[in-house]
């Protein structure tokens, strides 16, 4: 088969393959501006990724930490609960007539309270005390003038209640004798 062309025909052939590759352009223009919005996203994606891992990372640090705290804190509220309990049973049994016990005060604020002073002794070196250290009585200061101090307790039958084994001499109201 022959074909005859002609100058218009091979002109609107021009034409045509003209504006088909100026429309493959634009079709590549716009395939490689969503390509690259695309690679963007996907970096900000990643980027927002790692960061949640590392936050993830970071809370599950803090988490053990605290759970570690919750549970030494239990711990001793524990110890605090078995002390109190064999406390109370002691008061209850009635048994308190002569007893007494040993106060250690922390700057004059009860900390810990011991059966016995030797007990008080024993336990101050795990608050900063060293062991052996002569201990003084406290005087005229007050309470809150030592960082440490120990204070014994009687059982006053009348009262039924303990009292302060030492109280310091009553001063005269307004320089009466």
């Amino acid at each position: 088969m022959i074909r005859i062309v002609t100058a218009g025909r091979l002109a609107r052939l021009e034409q045509e393959a003209d504006q088909a590759r100026n429309r493959a352009r634009e079709v590549r223009a716009q395939a490689d501006a969503a390509y690259g919005s695309h690679v963007r996203e996907l970096y900000v994606l990643t980027d927002r990724a790692d960061r949640a891992e590392a936050t993830t990372s970071e809370v599950a640090v803090l988490l053990s930490g605290a759970v570690a705290e919750l549970s030494a804190a239990h711990q001793e509220l524990l110890c605090k609960d078995i002390e109190i309990r064999r406390l109370r049973e002691l008061l209850e049994s009635g048994v308190l007539v002569g007893r007494s016990m040993t106060v250690l005060m922390h700057y004059g604020e009860p900390h810990t309270v011991y059966a016995s002073r030797e007990d008080a002794y024993a336990d101050t070196a795990t608050h900063g005390v060293p062991a052996g250290t002569a201990w003084v009585p406290a005087g005229e200061r007050p309470a809150s003038a030592s960082k440490w101090c120990i204070a014994a307790f009687i059982y006053d039958a009348d009262c039924k209640g303990f009292r302060r084994a030492f109280t310091p001499a009553p001063e005269p109201v307004g320089g009466a004798a």
